[in-house]
């Protein structure tokens, strides 16, 4: 039997009574152009049922033919998890009836996944790392989406209807299983998080997704079981769906160890089955019992070839594996000699990629920070939006950090503003650089001429007195001048360099 969700055990009692045994399973909405067995568009957000056609619909007659680009996704996934690339497999048809699966089977692969056997060392909050075993990375389409009305909970149960949307039916997905994670001890719900987090950041790294788990290009099912200190038999597992946030994975891990772990003290049984998550309290409730495999009746897909990747085109591939992102981190705050706490915040302000791809394109480093952090943070909070959703991208900031500082803060305004990359700006607006000599001294002259008590001053050693005249320059040159050199020339205008 099942205990109320209320009745949790103490953490610690928890750890000092049993073993937790963790399986996640993570699923990857690939960026790809197009559908995974189809010609339609995988845009988010589109008006429901708008990218959709027969083939992803599940007419009579439609045929469907394999994305290569998912499959070229699937298999650097694969080599970034250090799984080994099945040099032959097939996909096979996974047999369930829900309406959001509109062919009431899902084109998946079974027994001959494209990656099998690896693993992903995961860096914890205080530095070490946990070994976290792949069993394999399957592709396979992704079903459509229900929205449930009528109900207060946006599930099925009391709504009064429902409706379906087929846009996300066949969008290229990859299933990544662990092996059951044990181990972990206490540190179980943290290790789920991290893996979670280790696996976002490598995916974003490799280019493949954008992983927006709030958009559901990342989806995450955490299975947990107990056994007793010392036991050797698992525990029967939960399946919880859909967690959608990195918090949220180690929310739920946490809680179904306390669940379940005050279930078996009393005596009752644990039910396989699938569970629901709640944000508002991060508690668990019960789902559906969990089907086998059996249930699902696999058979290979009688209309699409064997997958058989070239062994060079493997090779090839795994050359474009990039250093792991945890790893880049570590080296890159070394070599710019930032503080832990420092280096915290930049991460925590979603800056550091952008500096990381600023300082790549030309910038110097503190320049890079300067602009991300302060002017850039400011125009982000003033539209309340993230750093990455502004239209303005690391290149061009480099761009703009060539200019002086006063022409620059106006260029990114008229970039933000939509007025094109900054050399359109610069040239549309007139704010390039006087590099004129003659015309910088004849600004100066003028200066000088339009106020003869202060250049005077300069004459006679008061060489503090030329700032006036700078500052005059300056503005009628509409700030772009460069103010060093004008300092210059005011002073050997005035015999005093």
């Amino acid at each position: 039997m099942s205990a109320p969700t209320a009745d949790l055990m103490d953490y610690a009692d928890v750890i000092a009574r049993f073993e937790p045994v963790l399986g996640m399973e993570v699923h990857v909405e690939l960026g790809t152009a197009t559908k995974m067995f189809c010609g339609c568009p995988t845009e988010f957000g589109a008006e429901p049922n708008t990218q959709v056609c027969p083939v992803c619909l599940g007419l009579p007659g439609s045929l469907p033919v394999v994305n290569q680009s998912a499959v070229e996704s699937a298999i650097r996934i694969g080599l970034a998890l250090n799984c080994a690339i099945t040099p032959w497999g097939r996909f096979a048809r996974k047999n369930y009836f829900y309406p959001d699966q509109p062919k009431n089977y899902q084109i998946s692969q079974y027994d001959e996944p494209i990656a099998t056997g690896g693993y992903l060392d995961v860096p914890l909050d205080d530095g070490a790392t946990f070994r976290v075993e792949i069993e394999r990375a399957h592709m396979e389409e992704d079903t459509g989406k229900s929205l449930h009305v009528g109900g207060a909970t946006g599930r099925i149960h009391g709504a009064s209807h429902s409706l379906l949307d087929y846009n996300r039916a066949g969008v290229p997905l990859i299933e990544i299983v662990t092996k059951p994670i044990q181990g972990a001890g206490d540190r179980a719900p943290e290790v789920a998080r991290a893996y979670v987090t280790a696996l976002r950041d490598l995916l974003k790294s490799l280019e493949v997704s954008d992983v927006k788990m709030e958009q559901g290009s990342l989806r995450c099912d955490a299975n947990v079981s107990l056994m007793p200190v010392g036991a050797s038999v698992f525990g029967t597992r939960t399946e919880t769906k859909n967690v959608n946030s990195l918090r949220s994975v180690e929310t739920a891990v946490r809680f179904e160890m306390r669940r379940q772990a005050a279930v078996l003290a009393a005596g009752g049984e644990i039910i396989q089955e699938t569970r629901h998550f709640h944000e508002a309290d991060g508690s668990t409730s019960p789902g559906r019992r969990k089907e086998t495999a059996e249930d699902y009746r696999y058979f290979p897909e009688p209309d699409l070839e064997p997958i058989a990747p070239d062994a060079e085109w493997v090779r090839r591939l795994g050359g474009t594996i990039p250093e792991y992102p945890w790893l880049r981190r570590a080296r890159i705050q070394s070599d710019w000699g930032l503080s832990d706490e420092v280096f915290r915040d930049l991460i925590n302000a979603g800056a550091l990629d952008l500096i990381i791809a600023t300082v790549d394109a030309g910038a110097p480093v503190d320049a890079a920070r300067s602009w991300w952090v302060a002017y850039l943070t400011e125009k982000a909070k003033e539209r309340e939006v993230g750093l990455d959703a502004l239209p303005i991208g690391p290149a061009q900031v480099a761009a703009v950090i060539a200019l002086n500082n006063k022409v620059a803060k106006q260029v990114v305004d008229y970039v933000l503003a939509g007025e094109g990359e900054p050399a359109d700006v610069v040239a549309a607006r007139g704010l390039g650089m006087v590099s004129d000599e003659s015309a910088l001294k004849a600004e100066v002259d003028k200066a000088l001429a339009a106020s003869p008590d202060i250049a005077d001053k300069v004459r006679s050693g008061k060489v503090q007195a030329a700032g006036k005249i700078v500052g005059d320059v300056m503005k009628a040159t509409r700030g772009q001048a460069d103010a060093a050199r004008v300092r210059e020339l005011v002073l050997e205008a005035c015999g005093a360099s």
